[in-house]
């Protein structure tokens, strides 16, 4: 199924858990497709980009597909300042060798549950309060 070109329907959520909603701002060439946030200011861009590559052929064929969020916010030390933050989340599948996407699968549920729960609990946490995500916002392992 491809990505549409308009994420408005719950795909993405804020720390409040509150929907936000991108627009495709940039398609091509290849396989890309960069969404801006509907309503964003131009001078601080809020943006999705997902780019997917497959390299190889046969058994030995791969795709890597890398998703990153770019937000520009004004810095809190200095409110002239834009300062921008990106995460990204990159997978590397071996899909000339595989004949389902159980592996596939099973590492996005991995990465997702480690980023958004806090172990016991199988609630997802958007306030980024989970396991993994206080590692990226906290500094420490």
């Amino acid at each position: 199924m491809a990505l549409s070109n308009t994420l408005n329907t719950n795909e993405i959520k804020n720390a409040a858990g509150t929907e936000v909603e991108y627009s495709a701002r940039q398609i091509g060439p290849g396989s890309f497709k960069e969404f801006a946030k509907i309503g964003e200011q131009y001078n601080l861009p809020d943006r999705l980009s997902v780019k997917i590559q497959e390299s190889g052929q046969g058994i030995n064929k791969r795709r890597r597909t890398l998703t990153r969020f770019d937000e520009t916010v004004m810095s809190g030390v200095d409110a002239s300042l834009p300062v921008t933050g990106s995460i990204y989340v990159v997978s590397d599948f071996p899909i000339g060798a595989l004949t389902n996407t159980t592996l596939s699968a099973s590492l996005v549920a991995k990465m997702n549950s480690f980023m958004a729960s806090d172990g016991a609990g199988t609630t997802i946490l958007y306030a980024g309060t989970g396991t993994g995500a206080k590692v990226h916002i906290n500094g420490e392992i």
